[in-house]
C-alpha cells in the first residue's frame, strides 16, 4: 500500500476511532440521490471506494443494493467490519481495485476521492464500472460561513502540508474524463449534532495531517480548539453542539 499519501496512512490508522466518532454520517435527503440519481436499489452491485470507517456505505447499505467496501488503511477497514458485519470488507486502492471488469452498477468516494484524483484512478474506475453505471463522490463540507468553523479551519491549515485536499478543487481537472459524461451537482444542507469534545474535538483531531502530527505538536492543536469552546461552538451548551455543514454529491455516467 505504499502508494497512499503519507498523512493518511498514518494519521487515519492512528485516529480510526476518532474517525468513526468525531466525524458526521450523511444526511437523509442523499439516500434519494443514490437511489435516484446513481439507481442504486435492490439487484444492484454498489462499491464504496476509499470506504474509511463505513459512514457513507452504512447509506448504500440501506438502498437494498449488494455493497462492497475496499479500504486500504487496516485500522479503518476493521472499524467498518465491526460497525457493518454483513459488508465485504476488501484491501485495496483507487489504483488497484480487486474487482472484474465491468462488475459494479456504481462506485461511491465518501470524503476520499481527493486523496487518488489521478486519470490512472479514474481508468480504474472505469474499468470496474458498468457501462451506463454511475460515480458518485460525496464530500461533508465545513460550514465556513459560521464563525467558530471558520476559526477551525484557521487552525488546521498551517499544518497540511503537501495533502490532498477536498477545497482547492484540484480533483475537478480530470473532467471532463474520457469514459464518462459529464458532471451534475446536487448539494445538501447538513449538521452533527453532540458534545463538543466529539463533534468538534475528535472531528478536527481526525484530520488525517493533524492526527500524524508528533504528540506535543496535537497537544498544542487540542489546546486551540479547546480555547474555542467559550467562545463559539459550545457557549450554549457543550453537551449538544450543532456542527454545520454542506453535503456536495456529484454524479457521473459511464458512457
Amino acid at each position: 500500500m505504499s502508494d497512499i499519501h503519507a498523512a493518511a496512512s498514518t494519521g487515519y490508522a492512528r485516529a480510526a476511532t476518532a474517525y468513526a466518532a468525531g466525524r458526521p454520517g450523511y444526511p437523509a435527503a442523499l439516500d434519494e440521490w443514490l437511489t435516484a440519481a446513481m439507481a442504486l436499489g435492490p439487484g444492484r452491485v454498489a462499491l464504496d471506494l476509499g470506504a474509511g470507517t463505513g459512514k457513507l456505505t452504512t447509506r448504500l447499505v440501506a438502498t437494498g443494493a449488494r455493497v462492497i467496501a475496499v479500504e486500504p488503511v487496516d485500522e479503518m477497514r476493521a472499524a467498518l467490519s465491526a460497525s457493518l458485519p454483513g459488508v465485504e470488507a476488501l484491501a485495496g486502492m483507487a489504483t488497484a481495485i480487486p474487482l472484474a471488469d465491468a462488475s459494479v452498477d456504481a462506485i461511491t468516494c465518501g470524503q476520499s476521492f481527493h486523496w487518488f484524483a489521478t486519470p490512472q484512478a479514474l481508468a480504474e474506475i472505469a474499468r470496474v464500472l458498468r457501462p451506463g453505471g454511475w460515480l458518485g463522490l460525496v464530500w461533508n463540507v465545513r460550514d465556513e460561513r459560521t464563525p467558530w468553523v471558520q476559526a477551525l479551519t484557521d487552525i488546521m491549515t498551517p499544518y497540511e502540508g503537501d495533502a490532498p485536499r477536498f477545497h482547492t478543487g484540484a480533483w475537478r481537472r480530470l473532467f471532463p474524463a474520457p469514459g464518462f459524461g459529464p458532471l451534475k451537482e446536487r448539494w445538501f444542507d447538513h449538521t452533527h449534532v453532540g458534545p463538543f469534545e466529539t463533534v468538534v474535538m475528535d472531528r478536527v483531531m481526525s484530520v488525517s495531517f493533524i492526527a500524524s502530527l508528533p504528540e506535543a505538536e496535537q497537544a498544542l492543536v487540542r489546546a486551540r480548539i479547546a480555547a474555542l469552546a467559550p467562545q463559539h461552538a459550545a457557549r450554549a451548551d457543550p453537551a449538544r453542539v450543532v456542527f454545520p455543514y454542506r453535503t456536495l454529491a456529484v454524479s457521473a455516467q459511464r458512457i
